[in-house]
């Protein structure tokens, strides 16, 4: 097992935890080790052990019997409602993305300038290298996704993404939460061919890819 990194210790040691138990290493009434056992197992000091206990009991993982141990209780955690609620709320940003980036990638096939074509390579090139923090990732990917829409040349588009961002950088954030994977290659490419569109001024294309990409983000929290 590789050792805890980066991050809260806590939450990590107790999704290590939760993923040992999801594989079957302890099945429900099962005892845990002791916090010196799983302490040098997981990296991480006999604390942050009974932290990341504390917050699988919490979520009815795990449960602690007085005197006797700590015991599974459940496979996998039930999602709670803030959860459920912050699910909700991404699609709806989703949606409010589609309804402003499919027009802008139509547009900015046909009225791209070959200086805005460069700050769309630019801005690309930095969302592929941003693929480590969420945060970071975010943040890139919303520079490209901005240099498509000024890049259609439409101040009321303009406007409306930039108002939205930050909403819509709080919910993509909770979004890749959520799934706990970004930055694929498959992702990449998948922005790669819509700038491959605006270059060849292919605005139907370029509207397609956009609006395909959004949906399948939005069916990924449905």
């Amino acid at each position: 097992m590789p050792p805890v990194r980066r991050e809260s210790l806590s939450e990590q040691a107790a999704q290590l935890l939760l993923d040992r138990i999801a594989s079957g290493e302890w099945d429900v009434g099962a005892k845990l080790p002791g916090e010196t056992t799983l302490a040098p197992q997981l990296g991480v000091g006999r604390s942050t052990v009974r932290e990341a206990i504390r917050q699988l009991a919490g979520r009815g993982i795990l449960a602690t019997r007085q005197g006797a141990g700590v015991f599974v209780t459940a496979l996998e955690a039930a999602e709670d409602w803030e959860a459920v609620l912050r699910r909700a709320d991404v699609v709806a940003v989703i949606e409010a993305r589609i309804a402003i980036e499919t027009e802008a990638a139509a547009l900015a096939a046909e009225r791209r300038t070959q200086a805005e074509l460069r700050a769309m390579h630019s801005a690309l090139a930095k969302r592929d290298a941003e693929r480590y923090g969420i945060e970071e990732h975010v943040d890139a990917d919303t520079a490209f996704h901005r240099s498509i829409v000024v890049a259609a040349h439409n101040p009321i588009l303009t406007e409306l993404f930039d108002g939205f961002t930050p909403r819509g950088r709080e919910a993509m954030i909770d979004m890749l939460r959520i799934r706990g994977e970004f930055g694929s290659d498959a992702d990449h490419q998948v922005h790669e061919h819509l700038l491959d569109a605006i270059v060849a001024g292919d605005g139907p294309t370029a509207a397609q890819l956009s609006r395909a990409h959004l949906q399948a983000l939005k069916a990924l929290m449905s």
